[in-house]
């Protein structure tokens, strides 16, 4: 589902550990700016023997954030939770109540064949009875898709478990980090993962079954200090932008300008993609020279491509 601004309006998708006592603050204070998502996690950022304390901090944090929201201005950004299992979503659901409302929607680790009835379940039992509708977004990240033996059938299998709730899948995302462990990789800050031929493969695969009907977001940057990190952040973003990825994860606020820089539209496609948008279809002619005359414009092939730029332009602005 990608024909509305919604699906690609996740951006820079701040990773904070579910326990952090700070969390509430900094949103309140706008620590962060204003144009990203958060994603308060419970899964891999937490250890095992401490998820209830966890789950304990999330219902304060939460709770606080949406209070002074009765009383105070501030920006509130997209607010995702990361599960561990599919239980937890029904069950925190109920203990937040109603501070429910600022929870933007759930975040599905290692999304395969063996849990992804009881994740979509989950979401699709609150959507239910509940307005406005709770997004999931399924991580890609698990063994299952990087076995060549099974690949296609596999992501082909998730897409059609996905398709009847699809206008609630807000974002597919993709587990970079989780994948490159897999192999026993890890990137340089000069180095983009799309230059990892086995890692590059199984994202191409993802994007190619789902990149007509979905927004795809792009795999996290751990770099956020040092030398070269924010070139290489800006040189991945680009990579992800051609490989078809729209957003991407983040593990630091120092990242969440480069992002949303790196998805700003340059005036050029802007303009292209509102001539082609509003073609005169009564016109015997589709196709014709761009609006700097210097390559070309077809109506029938681009028609996508400028729906796209336009809703990136919402949402990122013009460069």
């Amino acid at each position: 589902m990608n024909n509305s601004a919604i699906y690609y309006s996740v951006g820079p998708l701040l990773y904070c550990p579910a326990d952090r006592v700070s969390i509430a603050s900094s949103i309140k204070s706008q620590k962060f700016g204003m144009n990203y998502s958060l994603s308060l996690c419970l899964e891999d950022t937490i250890n095992d023997n401490f998820v209830s304390e966890a789950e304990d901090q999330l219902i304060a944090s939460v709770g606080d954030i949406y209070r002074s929201l009765q009383n105070t201005e501030f920006y509130l950004p997209k607010i995702f939770i990361r599960v561990r299992n599919p239980g937890q979503i029904k069950d925190l659901a109920r203990r937040l109540g109603d501070s429910h409302e600022i929870i933007t929607g759930y975040i599905l680790p290692k999304f395969s064949l063996s849990c992804a009835d009881a994740y979509i379940e989950q979401v699709a039992g609150l959507n239910s009875g509940m307005k406005p509708v709770k997004y999931m977004m399924p991580i890609y990240e698990s063994s299952s898709v990087a076995d060549l033996r099974t690949r296609h059938e596999t992501l082909y299998a998730l897409k059609e478990k996905l398709s009847p709730v699809e206008s609630s899948v807000l974002n597919i995302r993709v587990g970079g980090n989780d994948l490159c462990h897999l192999f026993g990789f890890r990137r340089e800050p000069t180095e983009s993962i799309h230059q990892i031929t086995p890692i590059a493969n199984i994202l191409s695969d993802i994007v190619t079954v789902y990149g007509t009907d979905y927004v795809i977001s792009g795999p996290v940057w751990e770099y956020y200090s040092g030398r070269e990190w924010e070139n290489g952040l800006r040189r991945e973003i680009k990579d992800d932008r051609l490989c078809g990825f729209i957003g991407k994860t983040i593990i630091h606020p120092n990242q969440i300008q480069p992002v949303n820089d790196g998805y700003k539209v340059t005036e050029k496609n802007y303009k292209d993609a509102l001539r082609i948008l509003h073609w005169n279809v009564k016109e015997d002619s589709y196709v014709s020279g761009s609006s700097d005359g210097d390559r070309m414009d077809e109506y029938k092939t681009h028609i996508n491509w400028a729906q796209k730029t336009r809703f990136m332009a919402e949402c990122y602005g013009t460069a």
